[in-house]
């Protein structure tokens, strides 16, 4: 847990949870803390890691690869799936290529600064994770801002079309895919704040019989984006849904 990236804060605030969910099971938990963006050496004794790492070098691959190299089983998908999942452009490529949905994008390379697609785009640095750096713009006097914060954090920028509707998310353990949660926010969209610090999102089950179609369409996605990205272990599917019922990959 830790690292160096932009989510440090909320990788240690992760893996303490993981520490004192492991220690509750009986496991014997040897917490490290990463102050570098790899790993070069692991406390004696170490069977196997329990990846809490948030962004960088955590979810990137590079992590794992040290890993590999090491030869210490971790949690999560290897080094390749993780380098492709990290980055925004390189997923939303893949899933075009696989035939699933995500919203239209663009994508913007350095120096360029035009908003190439009609309002309400959002705004994203393309390797960073926990909405760090991310904007929604629905007027053109937003667009400026939200590009230069994205460009904080690289310099290609994604900009997708902004899907209106509801937010849901799909997590799956292993083969199974696990039932749809919905996202309902209080004031907003589903930023950092939203995520770590207001405390006022609900997390709801939507309703498994009137809403049976929906929720089928938003697990069987969730299962096609873990294979087109060749994703293992764990991990979560992130979607916007529109009032048609039409679902689209984040």
């Amino acid at each position: 847990m830790g690292g160096v990236s932009s989510e440090r804060e909320v990788s240690l605030r992760s893996g303490q949870a993981v520490v004192e969910g492991l220690a509750s099971a009986d496991y014997a938990v040897t917490p490290v803390v990463l102050d570098r963006e790899s790993v070069e050496t692991l406390p004696p004794g170490i069977e196997a890691v329990f990846l809490a790492l948030h962004g960088g070098t955590g979810e990137n691959g590079g992590v794992q690869a040290d890993l590999d190299r090491l030869g210490i089983p971790y949690t999560g998908a290897g080094a390749a799936a993780s380098r492709l999942a990290m980055d925004k452009i390189a997923t939303k490529r893949r899933l075009e290529a696989c035939g699933v949905p995500t919203a239209d994008y663009a994508v913007l390379g350095p120096g360029e600064s035009r908003c190439p697609l009609a309002l309400p785009v959002v705004v994203k640095p393309p390797r960073e994770g926990s909405s760090v750096g991310i904007s929604c713009v629905r007027q053109a006097d937003e667009w400026a801002p939200a590009l230069e914060r994205a460009r904080q954090h690289d310099a290609e920028v994604l900009v997708e079309r902004y899907i209106p509707g509801r937010e849901m998310t799909v997590g799956f353990v292993g083969d199974e895919v696990l039932p749809v949660i919905e996202i309902q926010l209080a004031h907003g969209w589903y930023d950092f704040n939203a995520k770590y610090v207001t405390g006022d999102t609900r997390y709801t089950f939507p309703d498994p019989v009137a809403e049976a179609a929906l929720t089928g369409r938003c697990q069987a996605l969730a299962r096609a984006t873990v294979e087109a990205l060749g994703a293992r272990g764990m991990g979560r599917v992130d979607f916007r849904v529109m009032d048609s019922g039409e679902c689209f990959v984040l």
